[in-house]
């Protein structure tokens, strides 16, 4: 590690702490006696969505996070239980890979939807299906009943 006072680049650890998320450390420089404080952090793998017209843009959770509220709007859903199905759906897109197909997220929100509440499924698989008539709304509500 490089001292930011002297460039020099023997630094001795004089403290270490652990989070969650990051390590902080503290330096002190053999050269100039200068202390400094630096963090180490896990590098997040960034996940690439495949759309269904070829394209690539980055993964967003805003997006993922809208599209369940919006199909949770008005039903006895909380706040906690939107959070843990985007944590797990994110869990297993990290599994996944780097580079995931649209579809493979539309299929994960689906299988949580479906585990919370019935009729936000039944919203956010008419949107994503892009049901066309009454009919397929009854198929896929028999299937779940």
């Amino acid at each position: 590690m490089l001292c930011p006072y002297c460039g020099n680049d023997e630094t001795k650890v004089t403290d270490k702490r652990d989070s969650k998320n990051e390590t902080r450390r503290r330096r002190e420089c053999l050269k100039c006696g200068k202390r400094f404080t630096t963090y180490e952090k896990i590098q997040e793998v960034e996940i690439f969505v495949i759309k269904k017209d070829g394209r690539r843009e980055p993964f967003s959770r805003e997006k993922l996070k809208a599209g369940i509220i919006k199909a949770c709007e008005k039903r006895p859903v909380t706040g906690e239980q939107i959070e843990q199905a985007i944590n797990l759906i994110e869990e297993k897109l990290k599994q996944h890979g780097n580079e995931v197909e649209s579809k493979f997220i539309g299929e994960l929100v689906m299988r949580q939807l479906k585990k919370i509440d019935k009729i936000a499924y039944i919203r956010f698989a008419s949107v994503y299906r892009e049901f066309e008539d009454i009919n397929e709304f009854k198929k896929e509500i028999k299937e779940i009943v």
